[in-house]
């Protein structure tokens, strides 16, 4: 019996400290293959069009930009990857602005390297990842966003 398994995720590290994305490499080891890293907006736009990565592992703040903006740079030049902000911030509108540029989940730099890799996998896989606190945030953003759209509310009357 021959058991198939999937290629591992090729991946993007997009985060401005290099000690970082070398940690991030040592805790993922052979399980993703890193195929570059970049540190600022200009140079992940770049990298990720030469690549074509399956996932982009994303920092929200970066020195010349956001990451919002390189999601919707890469986006915008047809490049299909998936992205999963990595970020040590916890910030709702953080959480909320690249997730509306078009991340697939938002995990903070606490994350372990085997629930890292995961949450790669499951990206990569068409999953939706969050941490458990910041999944509040985009619930409840959506919630609002979504008021009205499908008409009024049903309303009570009461017959007497």
């Amino acid at each position: 019996m021959t058991l198939i398994t999937a290629a591992p995720p090729r991946v993007v590290i997009v985060d401005d400290h290099r000690l970082f994305r070398s940690g991030v490499r040592a805790e993922i080891g052979d399980r993703v293959a890193v195929v570059a890293e970049a540190d600022d907006v200009g140079s992940a736009v770049e990298t990720i069009e030469r690549w074509s990565p399956d996932v982009v592992l994303l920092d929200v703040h970066l020195p010349s930009g956001s990451g919002r903006e390189v999601i919707e740079s890469v986006t915008a030049a047809g490049v299909e990857t998936r992205f999963l902000a990595l970020s040590v911030s916890d910030a709702a509108e953080d959480v909320i602005a690249v997730v509306r540029a078009g991340a697939r989940g938002y995990v903070t730099k606490s994350i372990s390297g085997d629930d890292l890799v995961d949450a790669i996998i499951r990206v990569r896989d068409g999953d939706a990842v969050f941490s458990p606190r910041l999944a509040g945030f985009v619930l409840d953003a959506f919630a609002t966003d979504t008021v009205g759209v499908a008409g009024p509310s049903p309303t009570r009357t009461s017959t007497g």
